[in-house]
């Protein structure tokens, strides 16, 4: 049961992300859950973490089209511009 909330919580916390950092978040815990898997160590885990994190940054943004959205805060539209 606790998993379960901390894997919902932690798709709540991902849906405000643009790709680059959900490209980077989910590349970051990929990376270290393999490096601690593959060295056992928590220092594994931090390069894996940082491996991870970098490249799902590359892929994340390589995917991006380069607009943003935006809200505007009187109306609470949300419109989509270049970044």
């Amino acid at each position: 049961m606790k998993k379960t909330l901390i894997a919902i919580s932690a798709l709540v916390f991902l849906s405000g992300c643009n790709a680059t950092q959900r490209g980077a978040a989910v590349g970051a815990g990929v990376g270290a859950a393999g490096g601690a898997i593959i060295t056992g160590t928590a220092g594994g885990a931090a390069v894996g973490a940082a491996a991870g994190g970098l490249a799902g940054a590359l892929i994340g943004r390589a995917s991006e089209d380069g607009k943003c959205r935006y809200r505007d805060r009187r109306t609470g539209r949300i419109y989509t511009a270049r970044c």
